[in-house]
């Protein structure tokens, strides 16, 4: 285990990730429609600040402003010629923050969705994918990223590209879906299937897990289905901060500070060696989460009836694994 990030795990029973891109940037003036990787060139000082709120707070790991830095998405801004550009300045910034703080802090470069239908129900084939998911790496590496963080993915195809640009650029990679209607992605792959997915290629990622999704109560439940197949690798849950409500013209997520504080112990407990937030996790959730996860003893993992109990109700009866007992719903919990 030569990577920072391995290192890191083989030294630690958990490590925390960061928050939100998207909201924090939206806060600090990134207009809606806009692509936040110009910021990476436009705005340094911003993405500087983003990054290093997150190590601030107490993330060991955070990912850079890059999410939506593939040809694909890029091209819907006339900006498919900057994939590398945009890629190894946002890790460059990464890594300029990282190395300042002090400690080891891993520079993860975010690698989203292409955008695009997979073959053969789309027209995205998987040599083109790979391409366009290589062509983000080998920027990201340039840039000084210690690992590839593939993240909101709903498809097995682009999964499967991804982790193949990945061993093409010769990265360690992660790897997460985002599941969302009744414990399923997008494309309707469950956490079971994403367990055996992981393990069946060449080259699997350093961890895997979930990102997004519904709320911290869905994404815990995916958690306990990873666990429920016998896996070993180690186990990332990025889960939002609450539910998105539209208010005053914006979107706000409900969960308070305290909340995210919970979800990250019941993420420890229940095994997850990689705890972050995703949309609406601002730095002073991930300060309580650090904080309950350095100051609360560690407990049993933790049932659906604990989830729950103390984040609130599932958004469906089914976790689309085919085991619903012990599936409560409940009125949401914003804190105490």
């Amino acid at each position: 285990m030569t990577d920072a990030l391995s290192k890191l795990l083989a030294t630690r029973d958990w490590v925390m990730a960061d928050g939100a891109t998207g909201t924090n940037l939206f806060n600090m003036g990134l207009s809606s429609g806009d692509a936040p990787e110009f910021w990476n060139v436009d705005e340094p000082d911003n993405i500087r600040a983003l990054y290093r709120g997150a190590v601030d707070a107490g993330s060991d790991i955070f990912l850079t402003n890059t999410f939506g830095g593939n040809a694909s998405r890029l091209k819907l801004h006339g900006a498919q010629g900057r994939v590398h550009e945009l890629n190894r300045v946002g890790a460059a910034l990464g890594r300029e923050i990282a190395d300042a703080a002090g400690r080891t802090v891993v520079v993860a470069g975010s690698v989203g969705p292409t955008g695009e239908i997979m073959a053969p129900m789309g027209t995205l084939t998987h040599e083109i994918a790979v391409e366009m998911f290589h062509e983000q790496a080998e920027g990201l590496k340039e840039g000084g990223a210690d690992v590839l963080w593939v993240e909101t993915i709903s498809a097995p195809e682009e999964f499967r590209a991804a982790a193949e640009a990945a061993r093409l650029a010769d990265m360690p990679w992660c790897g997460t879906m985002s599941f969302d209607t009744a414990g399923r992605t997008m494309m309707g792959v469950t956490s079971a299937d994403l367990a055996t997915l992981v393990e069946k290629l060449p080259n699997p990622p350093l961890a895997f897990g979930a990102n997004c999704g519904v709320g911290s109560s869905d994404l815990l439940r995916t958690v306990l289905g990873f666990f429920a197949q016998g896996s070993e690798r180690p186990v990332i849950a990025k889960g939002n901060a609450g539910i998105p409500k539209y208010k005053d013209g914006a979107i706000h997520y409900d969960g308070t500070p305290e909340l995210m504080g919970d979800y990250a112990v019941l993420a420890r407990d229940a095994g997850v060696r990689i705890i972050g937030g995703c949309c609406g996790t601002m730095p002073e959730h991930l300060r309580a989460m650090r904080h309950a996860l350095e100051t609360r003893p560690k407990g049993v993992r933790p049932s659906l009836e604990d989830i729950s109990g103390q984040l609130g109700a599932f958004s469906s009866a089914s976790d689309g694994t085919g085991d619903d007992s012990g599936a409560p719903r409940r009125e949401r919990r914003r804190g105490r």
